[in-house]
């Protein structure tokens, strides 16, 4: 089995058509046969018996539109959370795969599941849909990468031990130690708070225990299973992917530790073995030998997961996923609402005699790129507010309902609306209505910035930064003093290019940072203003 999986790549040299007429599709339509093997490149004409959405079950499972370079593991890791894959055949020249799971039931979880949105592999959508087959028979001598990475990842799920031959990049197999995961997380865009560990990783067996910290500014999880092959199965399935579209991406080890010693049941740390638990204090409850073995392990592996050549792409857990995640962390208002729906949000209870388009701009901005805002003409305490996508739309909701702004607390719900219209040409709106598309201040426009780890709840200490030299700690304080607000405490970091400074309260903090994000301190240097989660 030593170069299978490297050596053989079916279906890259090989026609599809050839390809096909030896991988023997066993299927009760005939009609349906005849058309496979007697396909010539028309995946129109070739596959148009499996257009179909609405076909009968069948643990057969057909996928298109997959991205040209995509492995097999990550067809199979799509089906591995609804139970065994015990076939795969992939069909690169078209795009397509076909993947067969133990039973029905599996095939019917899964269809279900991602019929509610679109999965995604490598950012790109795919479908999946029932096929005409009933059960594949492949032909091995065509097939065998793909066979090899499937036994593979079989054998991990019913024995703990390692597979020989296979390359990290296709298969990801290592032994399994220890029934604990080590999660950190990447980009984090958006909150993952315990309970959403708890949903994503619950899919692969029982989570018994969870502790979450931040370490070195990261955040970071010890989530232990009842069974060594269920983290075995987690790690080859999540690790590499995203929570949320294009961010929060889960880089997964094996813990040296194999129990954790939980004293608090908290949003910080959960024994779900052992209801009788403390709260505590919310601190995270990490124990001293904990701690200490962390700190040892963090060590001995030197390289972040992250830069490790051939490790498994991203995948993007499909927004049903984030949408569930999001609503078990008690933000999302409606259920399934996903990345895709629900951009635009209905603020109310805002002082008219203060608020611009301009104000809302800034403010919202903290929690995504805002395209479009509009204040009602006919009621102006109102406005609609269009971001970039879902997950944005959800993230400035949950920080900001409830929030003063200009003396009074704002509500901020989802509207039913998709878009924020802008005015016909030539009607003149008083300047209620902007459109921000292309605004140089967005914060989230580049992929994998850093402003996405840097996304906390408005609180009374700023984060202030790109400062220039010449700038001293009396003329900011007395900057931030000039918003209305009383400056309690400032503290320049080393460099004097970043500084905190804490106002007296939330809501002077949030009218500062309206007023003087990107303010012009000189030198070229427009300052940045975020809230912090730090205090001084």
């Amino acid at each position: 089995m030593d170069g299978i999986v490297t050596d053989v790549a079916v279906g890259v040299k090989r026609g599809s058509d050839e390809l096909l007429s030896g991988s023997v599709l066993s299927s009760p339509n005939s009609n349906m046969s005849s058309m496979v093997v007697t396909a010539n490149g028309n995946d129109n004409k070739k596959f148009k018996g499996e257009d179909k959405m609405d076909g009968a079950p069948s643990r057969v499972l057909h996928i298109r539109k997959l991205p040209g370079e995509v492995t097999e593991t990550e067809v199979i890791a799509l089906g591995l959370p609804f139970g065994k894959v015990t076939n795969i055949l992939m069909l690169k020249g078209k795009n397509q795969a076909f993947l067969e799971l133990a039973t029905e039931e599996a095939a019917i979880t899964m269809v279900n599941y991602y019929s509610a949105v679109t999965p995604h592999l490598r950012n790109q959508p795919i479908y999946i849909q029932y096929s005409n087959h009933k059960e594949l028979k492949t032909d091995n001598t065509l097939n065998q990468r793909a066979q090899a990475v499937l036994q593979a990842v079989t054998a991990v799920q019913t024995t703990n031990t390692p597979i020989s031959g296979t390359t990290v990049s296709e298969s990801a197999v290592t032994p399994a130690q220890s029934p604990v995961l080590r999660i950190i997380i990447d980009n984090m865009y958006y909150p993952v708070t315990l309970d959403v560990l708890h949903q994503i990783f619950s899919k692969f067996g029982a989570v018994l225990k969870i502790i979450t910290f931040t370490k070195n500014n990261q955040f970071q999880a010890l989530l232990q299973y009842g069974d060594p092959v269920n983290a075995q199965q987690a790690k080859l399935a999540l690790d590499g992917q995203n929570i949320y579209n294009a961010c929060c991406t889960l880089r997964i080890d094996f813990s040296k530790l194999v129990n954790l010693n939980v004293k608090y049941n908290n949003d910080k740390s959960r024994d779900y073995t052992r209801p009788d638990l403390p709260s505590g204090d919310g601190q995270p409850a990490l124990d001293p030998a904990i701690a200490a073995a962390f700190a040892k392990e963090t060590s001995l592996l030197g390289l972040p997961v992250a830069a490790v050549p051939g490790a498994l792409s991203p995948l993007g857990i499909p927004n049903a996923a984030a949408a569930a995640a999001a609503a078990a962390a008690g933000r999302v208002g409606m259920p399934g609402v996903s990345a895709g729906g629900n951009t635009v949000l209905l603020v109310s209870n805002l002082n008219e005699e203060m608020v611009t388009p301009q104000s809302l701009f800034t403010l919202f901005g903290v929690y995504g790129d805002v395209q479009r805002v509009k204040i009602l003409y006919n009621k102006k305490d109102s406005a609609l507010i269009q971001m970039a996508d879902g997950n944005q739309s959800q993230l400035a909701m949950s920080h900001l309902n409830g929030q003063k702004m200009y003396g009074k607390i704002i509500r901020v719900t989802l509207s039913k609306h998709q878009t924020v219209q802008l005015p016909r040409e030539g009607l003149d709106d008083q300047g209620l209505t902007k459109d921000f598309g292309n605004s140089p201040l967005h914060r989230f426009k580049k992929p994998g910035s850093k402003n996405f780890q840097n996304i906390f709840p408005p609180s009374a200490t700023l984060h202030l930064s790109n400062i220039p030299p010449s700038v001293s700690e009396d003329d900011l304080r007395t900057l931030f003093a000039n918003t209305g607000g009383t400056v309690k405490a400032f503290k320049f970091f080393q460099d004097h290019k970043m500084a905190l400074l804490q106002m007296s309260t939330v809501e002077e903090a949030i009218q500062a940072l309206i007023d003087l994000h990107n303010y012009n301190l000189g030198e070229n240097h427009h300052l940045r203003v975020s809230f912090s989660k730090s205090t001084i």
